[in-house]
């Protein structure tokens, strides 16, 4: 087989996985729902665990002191916590939390961008409410909690600081949400205390909620939406899949939303039997997401309390590492992922010595073009051959041109007596593959390479480069609108590169190989800069050892 066509199948198979990327990526497969009923039958077989109920004080006459049980602390309108990380607003109805500002991160590049919110302002009751899946207490979505804080503002800068709200419902339950902020992570501790301060057992499916806005698109190169973590494996639900697959079941360390760079999760203490619920809201393009733990008996004047954790901030492995309830498992570069993570370790550990990721990439990229020098002299001693054997192969073509099998025979007796592989010229693209859908996923999914500035115009290695801003709409581009110089000129050297490699000897192959350049300059108009960063320098690199292999051998 001809060098050229095993160069074509080789590129076009690259083209298959970009275009697989485009259609497919994200799509999982789909589980079948689970029924509420199963949802009851897994409750009622769930143990009943003794020191998780505590007893309420009984009075003399042996009923529950419900005087001492009652609602304490004021109304209020909503308290903001600041932290060393993030300011957040707890509002009085529902206690949930309405706003969550990011302070190392921002909305966008401009230097007057407001820090980043991760709770939309489209949601009235926000995030970490807390529901019955049976209506036992059906006045919950309209509570309105009480506070024993008395103040607007909590400030939490040395040590872990709690807030306490309360509500008591008409039924005889009583409900104490207790947040606990660390200065030090974006954790934030949550503990639910029920009391049954009536005179009948209760017992219910308790649900912990996070809310936020659908995805305005859906995104090519990374998922957004409702995900977990169901029996150690990284379940992600896609928008669309959603009326298909709402309930997920299994062992469910945490669950959640996410978006590119950030994400809002449940963590419970306990999540042995546990359900999640996904509702997705298409008039105000809300989806939600309901942790469901099996609800335990409360005799009266019992009491119970459940722990959970809400972690709102960045998908930065190690901010997540350390967090705990392996978040870190939130990262995620699919089939690459062996591949991807190592990439991010070095990256960052060369980013620690010298802290420019633009840098930290061509670094990278020399690393591994070292690695793979071998191989890519092997392959570029082997195309010189070819090219040293083009005009022996041209006066077999013109002499067999009638008799296409002879032709074949005879160049395959050409290799054969000069020791020719035309296989080993293909290898440094089929290795370098892998390598590069292992950057393209990690780089266009790490948040360090967010609003990360380069040199020049490249502001922003996470963002398509572009330089000036057109005042009008380019077809097939994505905002902003400009110059892709970088692009420009590594689609430049794909064509210097291909101009170095012996030409097929099909003229139609051939023209259609020097349309390569143009077809992958295109694809890349709209990567990550970091991304065409890293194939700009690996093909210069190539070039030079090309030119320097090729004139050594001839």
């Amino acid at each position: 087989m001809e060098q050229g066509r095993l160069f074509l199948a080789i590129v076009l198979s690259f083209l298959v996985f970009v275009v697989w990327e485009f259609v497919f990526v994200g799509k999982q497969e789909v589980k079948p729902p689970v029924s509420p009923e199963e949802i009851v039958e897994s409750t009622v077989s769930t143990e009943l665990e003794e020191n998780a109920i505590l007893p309420v004080e009984i009075s003399a006459d042996g009923n529950p002191d419900i005087e001492r049980a009652a609602t304490p602390g004021d109304f209020f309108n909503s308290i903001i916590i600041h932290t060393p990380l993030y300011s957040a607003e707890i509002s009085g109805k529902g206690a949930g939390i309405v706003s969550f500002v990011l302070n190392d991160y921002k909305e966008t590049l401009n230097k007057d961008s407001a820090n980043k919110e991760l709770i939309s302002s489209n949601i009235q009751s926000g995030s970490g409410l807390l529901g019955f899946t049976n209506k036992a207490l059906p006045k919950i979505s309209e509570a309105v909690f009480t506070t024993d804080f008395s103040g607007e503002y909590l400030d939490v800068r040395d040590a872990l600081r709690s807030l306490s709200f309360f509500w008591q419902s008409a039924e005889g339950v009583l409900i104490e949400k207790r947040f606990s902020f660390d200065p030090e992570t974006y954790k934030i501790k949550l503990d639910v205390i029920l009391t049954n301060t009536s005179m009948q057992p209760f017992e219910e499916n308790l649900a912990v909620s996070v809310v936020n806005s659908g995805s305005e698109g859906a995104r090519r190169f990374s998922f957004e939406g409702p995900f977990a973590l169901v029996d150690n494996k990284l379940d992600e639900v896609a928008v669309k899949d959603l009326e298909e697959k709402n309930m997920l079941a299994g062992n469910i360390e945490w669950a959640g939303l996410t978006e590119q760079y950030f994400m809002c999760v449940i963590i419970p203490e306990e999540s042995s039997g546990s359900t999640v619920r996904l509702n997705h809201d298409m008039d105000e393009n809300l989806i939600e997401v309901k942790y469901i733990q099996p609800g335990k008996q409360l005799a009266s004047g019992a009491k119970q309390q459940l722990e959970y954790a809400l972690y709102m901030g960045p998908k930065k492995i190690s901010v997540l590492e350390s967090s705990g309830s392996n978040l870190d498992k939130a990262i995620n570069f699919g089939f690459f992922d062996v591949i991807a993570k190592p990439c991010l370790w070095l990256m960052n550990a060369i980013y620690r010595v010298i802290p420019n990721f633009g840098i930290a990439i061509i670094l990278l990229t020399i690393m591994f073009k070292i690695i793979f020098w071998p191989l890519g002299t092997k392959s570029y001693k082997s195309m010189a051959e070819m090219k040293r054997l083009q005009p022996l192969m041209a006066d077999i073509r013109l002499k067999y041109k009638d008799d296409k099998k002879k032709m074949n025979e005879e160049i395959m007796g050409l290799y054969k007596t000069y020791k020719v592989n035309p296989m080993s010229g293909c290898l440094p693209m089929v290795v370098q593959i892998p390598v590069f859908f292992a950057f393209y996923r990690m780089l266009y999914g790490s948040i360090e390479l967010r609003h990360a500035p380069f040199l020049w115009w490249i502001n922003d290695l996470s963002a398509p480069d572009r330089l000036f801003s057109f005042g009008f709409t380019v077809p097939m581009m994505t905002p902003p609108y400009g110059i892709p110089v970088l692009t420009i000129i590594m689609g430049a050297t794909m064509f210097l590169q291909q101009k170095l490699s012996p030409p097929p000897g099909d003229p139609a192959q051939a023209k259609l190989m020097m349309m390569m350049p143009l077809v992958f300059t295109f694809i890349f108009i709209n990567f990550p800069a970091g991304l065409v960063l890293y194939w700009l320098v690996n093909n210069v690199l190539s070039i030079s050892q090309q030119y320097y292999i090729t004139k050594k051998t001839l």
